[in-house]
This record gives C-alpha cells, structure tokens and sequence, in this order.
C-alpha cells in the first residue's frame, strides 16, 4: 500500500459551511485559511482557495510593504501583523498605504 496517494493538485479544497458564506468570505479551520469563490449555502459542498492572490481589509492608519508576513484576525476581519490569537496567511505583493482598505496578498500557509 502506498504511503500517500495524489488527489488534486491544492490551489482550492472542498468545504461544507455550517452556515451561508458570501463569495469572498474568509473561513479559518484550525491553522487553515481559505476564501470562499462563490456563495455557499449551508451544508452545500464547495471550494476553498488555499492559494492565490487577493486583496483582503485592513484597518487604516496601518502600512504594509512588499514582503510583510500578515496574520488572519477572524474577529475584527482584518489581516494584522499581530501573530497572537491570528492565523498566518501570506505575503504582501504590493505595498499598501496606510488610507488604503485593503491590502493585496499572496496566501501562503
């Protein structure tokens, strides 16, 4: 028997919400970060990106430049440079000023 056999290559993996998710929405199971790529309902089996680009919120009056590691706050929503309590979740690709929503990211786990 093999040690481990291929399934997919694991740019998205299949998630069952308990509740709706919006397209975009951020889900955290565990040490695990994905984005939702279209709505789901409850209970509807879908998918998961795992890996990518995407700009996600942030609070203002916070910088970030390229390189930054940046954690998933899943309370307030935001990426944080705050590992504690946060999960990781990427790379800055491109700088974001401190007036700027959002910030884009390469998600990495």
């Amino acid at each position: 028997m093999p040690q481990a056999t291929f399934i997919q290559e694991g740019h998205y993996i299949d998630h069952t919400p308990v509740g709706a998710l919006a397209s975009g929405d951020v889900v955290v199971q565990g040490d695990l970060v994905g984005v939702t790529v279209r709505p789901l309902a409850a209970g509807e089996v879908g998918s998961l990106a795992v890996d990518g680009v995407f700009d996600f919120n942030k609070n203002t009056g916070v910088a970030y430049t390229a390189g930054t590691i940046l954690y998933w706050d899943d309370t307030a929503n935001v990426v944080t440079t705050t590992s504690a309590g946060n999960k990781s979740i990427g790379k800055v690709v491109r700088a974001a000023a401190s007036a700027d929503t959002t910030v884009r990211m390469r998600l990495s786990q």
